[in-house]
Parts: structure tokens; C-alpha cells; sequence
């Protein structure tokens, strides 16, 4: 019996580890090289996973602070940063532990080490001190990306963070800047200052969330501004200098230069992709000017059988974009017919409120020549989000003229990232605001929101007043 194809998948985060599972579930036989120590790359190690946890943390004591105008006073809390930090580690290493146990389950053999390309359809491996060459029927590139530093913030010091840093808890500072306005630099800095830090973030664009619709940022932007964290935009670090009482931080702006000091320094300017070390110049695989590899709608590089898929392979840089790439990566190599579809890629940013949203905004549809309209549901007239305190919510529709077409969602409010799934499906499914109008949502709920903004579009509000 002729024996099945060989894949080597390079990397073991969110696209590499679903490409390698589902390739040996489809009985290819598979090699997953990852070079730290767990599988789930930085998403599940030093990110996705992470933040959400202490973003929990953060809630909750916003939320005993809130109740005190429903009667209901708690004590300050006690912060034992030594168990707070356990608790991460522990939801991490259960996740962690589990992958590694699916691998096994799958017969994926996975070598701990760093692979770099050889030609061909070689692969370079440096493992346990040795370094051997072994080919393959097709190798699958998922190294992912890592912090981007701009040079004047490259400072060897422990008061000057990055994310991964950040998460780890080292303190609790008591001013903390953050550099960088992006989803990564807000979620921290929700965490930090609800932890106690007065917090400061610095922007060099004229808004925070520059990918979001600026409507639903400014909602966020109140409260975080409520919640004692800083925002300053359209301003930029230009100095730093590392004092033994703290770190002084020269910002400008378009008016005037000032000092500003802090006792811990976080950069969260953005991501770069991960393929320095790949030796992609001895096989011939293209990259632009940024590192990025370049792909087709399938995913194939310049070279015949190398595959690239996730952060390295091009934005959207989101764990669910490498989830999804790498499992049509698979089906591929395994002989199935993938059909290419332009499918809506949600981003959420876990900040309180979150902000989630999909498809186009209103300029993008016009960009692409598109008659639109739009509706907005403020959440002030929302049951649900009055009995939670949260009004301060909004979930706003793009819809396409004359047709009906939902075209994008974006909602700023409670548990908006749960709330986008149902819009991604109107989307996927190319739904009307008519026949999504007859769906029943269930009541008192958040998801009631989505229903009465497509209300506003059919003329028949119910909870406002037809404008």
C-alpha cells in the first residue's frame, strides 16, 4: 500500500497546530516542529489566553465598584500577585497540556526545535544540540509573529515591558505607560488600571483602535477615560531616559513637547511576522518588504509545495484568521476540493465595553461603490443593558441600498464578541435586513440589540422613536 504524503508544519500556534490535527486526521503523516516548550504559540502562552484571564480579574472588581450605587459595598481587594499570577499560569498550562495530548492522540510527531528551509522540500533542524536535514512531500510555514520594538524604545531594562512582559505580572507600578493605542495596548491597560496603576496611553495616530469604526471607539473611549486610564493621540515618543526613581518619557505632539514620568514603560506599537529565521532565500520563497510571506487565495508561496498560513502569511493577524487557513491547508494537501470564498474575518477587542465588528464600514462600502445606509441602536433603550448597568452600548448595521444586504455589524458594548457570531452568519449566508427581521431573539438579552437595529432599518422601531 502506497504510504501517505508527508507534511511538515513549522510552528505549533492557532494555524499550525489545526493545520497539523486536521492533516492526521486525514491520514497524512505529520511532523509539527515548534521551538518553545508548548504548543499553542503565543496566542494560548503569552497572549489570547492570558489576557482574557486577567481580563476577568479586571471585571470583576470594576463590577463590586459599580454595585456600590445598587447598595452593595465590598471591600477594597487584596491583591496577592503571586497567586493571581498562579491562576494564569495554570488556565495556561491546562490548555497547553491538552494539546499536547491531542497531538499524541493523532500520532503527530512533534520535535521541539527551531527548522529553517534547506532547499527543496528540505527542512533544517536544530534539536536537542543536533542539527539535521529531513525532506518532505510538503511543508506548511505557521511561525507566527512577534513584538515590533521601534528603536528608541529597544531599552534593556525590566521597568520597560512588552506584552509578553506585561502578562507575566512582574508588579503593579503605580504609573504605567502605555505606547501604543492598538486592541493589545487598551486591553492591558484596562487590566493594569483596574489593578491600581494609574495608567497613561499614548497614540501616535489621531484615535485610538484605528481599524474600528471611530463612532463606537469614542464610546469606549469615555469610559476607559472614566475608569482613570489616560489616552493621548496624535502624539509620539521621541526620548526615554532610565533614572533610578522612574523613567522619564519625552512626548510629542503637534503643539508642544513635554516630559512625563512613569515606573514601568509597556510597548504595544503593533506585531511583525515571525520568518527571519526561516532561510526562506535558500528555497525562494517571496516575501514583501515587511517579512510577510507571500500567498495566493490558497495559501501557496512562490514555491511548489511550501504553504504558508497565519501571522506569517499576511493580516488580518488573528488566531481565528490561522485557525481557519489552517485547516483548508490541510483538507488541500489531503486531496480535498477547497473552493476559495472570501469569507468575513470578525475582530474583537476585550477592552470594557468590547468592541467587535465584521464585514465593511460604511467609507469601505463606498469605497467599493456601494450605496449604503445605516442604522444604530443605542443601548440606553435596551433592557438587558439598563438591569446590567452597561447603556452605554451600541450596535450599528451597514446595509446595502435597495437590496437589503447586511454588509458589516460592529457593536461596542457588553459581550460584543459573543454577539458578533450571529452577525457573522447573516453575513456568510449573504442575508436581507427582511428575512433576518423575522428571527425571534430571545428576551431580556443583549442579542435583542441586533434586532432592534434591524428594526430601525424596516421603519418599525419598537424601544425609540422613528426618526
Amino acid at each position: 500500500m502506497r504510504e501517505a504524503p508527508s507534511v511538515c508544519v513549522v510552528g505549533g500556534g492557532p494555524a499550525g497546530y489545526t493545520c497539523a490535527f486536521r492533516a492526521a486526521d486525514l491520514g497524512l503523516r505529520v511532523t509539527l516542529i515548534e521551538q518553545h516548550e508548548t504548543l499553542g504559540g503565543v496566542c494560548l502562552n503569552r497572549g489570547c489566553i492570558p489576557s482574557k484571564a486577567l481580563l476577568r480579574i479586571a471585571r470583576v472588581i470594576r463590577e463590586t465598584q459599580e454595585l456600590e450605587s445598587a447598595g452593595l459595598t465590598f471591600e477594597h481587594p487584596r491583591i496577592d500577585l503571586e497567586r493571581l499570577r498562579s491562576f494564569k499560569v495554570e488556565i495556561v498550562r491546562k490548555l497547553t497540556s491538552g494539546l499536547a495530548d491531542l497531538a499524541g492522540r493523532r500520532g503527530v510527531e512533534v520535535i521541539r526545535g527551531r527548522a529553517r528551509l534547506a532547499g527543496g522540500l528540505q527542512v533544517e533542524i536544530d534539536s536537542d544540540g543536533n542539527t539535521r536535514a529531513k525532506g518532505f512531500d510538503r511543508i506548511v510555514l505557521a511561525t507566527g509573529s512577534g513584538a515590533s520594538i521601534p528603536d528608541v524604545l529597544r531599552l534593556d531594562d525590566e521597568r520597560v515591558w512588552d506584552s509578553t512582559r506585561a502578562l507575566d505580572l512582574p508588579q503593579i507600578p503605580r504609573r504605567l505607560l502605555v505606547v501604543g493605542g492598538g486592541y493589545v495596548g487598551l486591553e492591558l491597560a484596562s487590566i493594569y488600571a483596574a489593578l491600581g496603576s494609574e495608567v497613561t496611553v499614548v497614540e501616535m495616530m489621531p484615535r485610538v483602535l484605528a481599524g474600528a469604526d471611530g463612532e463606537l471607539v469614542r464610546i469606549l473611549q469615555r469610559r476607559l477615560i472614566r475608569e482613570a486610564v489616560g489616552i493621548r493621540t496624535g502624539c509620539r515618543v521621541v526620548d526615554v531616559e532610565l533614572r533610578s526613581a522612574g523613567i522619564d518619557v519625552t512626548l510629542k505632539d503637534a503643539t508642544k513637547t513635554e516630559r512625563v514620568q512613569c515606573d514601568a514603560l509597556l510597548v504595544t506599537v503593533g506585531r511583525v511576522p515571525d520568518s527571519g529565521s526561516l532561510a526562506l532565500e535558500r528555497a525562494g520563497v517571496d516575501v514583501d518588504r515587511r517579512g510577510f510571506v507571500l500567498v495566493d487565495e490558497f495559501n501557496r508561496t512562490s514555491v511548489a509545495g511550501i504553504l504558508a498560513i497565519g501571522d506569517v502569511a499576511g493580516k488580518p493577524m488573528l488566531a481565528h484568521k490561522g485557525y481557519y487557513e489552517g485547516r483548508r491547508v490541510a483538507e488541500m494537501l489531503a486531496g480535498k476540493e477547497v473552493r476559495y470564498e472570501r469569507a468575513p474575518v470578525p475582530s474583537v477587542v476585550f477592552t470594557d465595553p468590547e468592541i467587535a465588528w465584521c464585514g465593511l464600514d460604511e467609507e469601505a462600502a463606498r469605497r467599493e461603490g456601494l450605496e449604503v445606509l445605516t442604522a444604530r441602536f443605542r443601548w440606553g433603550a435596551s433592557g438587558r443593558a439598563i438591569a446590567e448597568g452597561r447603556p452605554e452600548g451600541m450596535t450599528k448595521l451597514v446595509i446595502e441600498r435597495g437590496a437589503g444586504r447586511v454588509l458589516g455589524v460592529a457593536i461596542v458594548g457588553s459581550q460584543a464578541g459573543e454577539l458578533i457570531g450571529e452577525a457573522l452568519v447573516a453575513l456568510q449566508a449573504g442575508v436581507t435586513v427582511d428575512d433576518w427581521g423575522e428571527v425571534i431573539h430571545p428576551h431580556p438579552t443583549f442579542s435583542e440589540t441586533l434586532q432592534d437595529a434591524i428594526a430601525e432599518v424596516l421603519g418599525r422601531p419598537v424601544h425609540t422613536v422613528r426618526r
